[in-house]
């Protein structure tokens, strides 16, 4: 989507879906959300990464689920009523599960609320997990680059 402001300028925007990890907000592009489902039994995988919770079958499908707290490397997960399971398709994999602690609401943000990261050149861009921060209101939401979160193996 895009707007026109004052001066006539084209201002891109982008829908995020709020999520609530620990204590913050995060922001992931609608573009990459596939679904959202309510936390369901998970299947153990042995061996796999410590963030990496297993597997669950979604309409036939089997499709592995990480946990992103683990991932952060905050406090183990605390299943609630408002646990999600989003799936999510990257450019470069199949479908995969991210496990969040709620799923807030979905926001339009236009470019011009959003502070870019500025990226350190000596370090992989590749590793880096946000995009920016956006305002919406008074609030701050972390932008997640999903497919960096996503592209380590499972």
């Amino acid at each position: 989507m895009a707007e026109i402001d004052i001066n006539g300028e084209v201002i891109e925007s982008t829908q995020y879906i709020v999520v609530k990890i620990d204590d913050e907000q995060y922001g992931i592009d609608i573009q990459y959300v596939d679904n959202i489902v309510r936390m369901q039994r998970i299947t153990r995988v042995p061996k796999a990464q410590p963030y990496f919770e297993g597997v669950i079958n979604l309409r036939g499908e089997v499709i592995p689920v990480m946990s992103m707290r683990k991932k952060f490397g905050l406090a183990d997960d605390v299943e609630t009523n408002k646990t999600r399971i989003i799936i999510v398709k990257t450019e470069a994999q199949a479908l995969v599960g991210i496990r969040v602690d709620e799923v807030r609401e979905v926001v339009t943000l236009y470019d011009n609320v959003i502070e870019k990261r500025s990226y350190d050149k000596n370090k992989e861009e590749a590793n880096d997990y946000l995009l920016g921060v956006g305002k919406n209101g008074e609030e701050l939401i972390s932008l997640l680059n999903i497919n960096a979160v996503i592209a380590e193996d499972i």
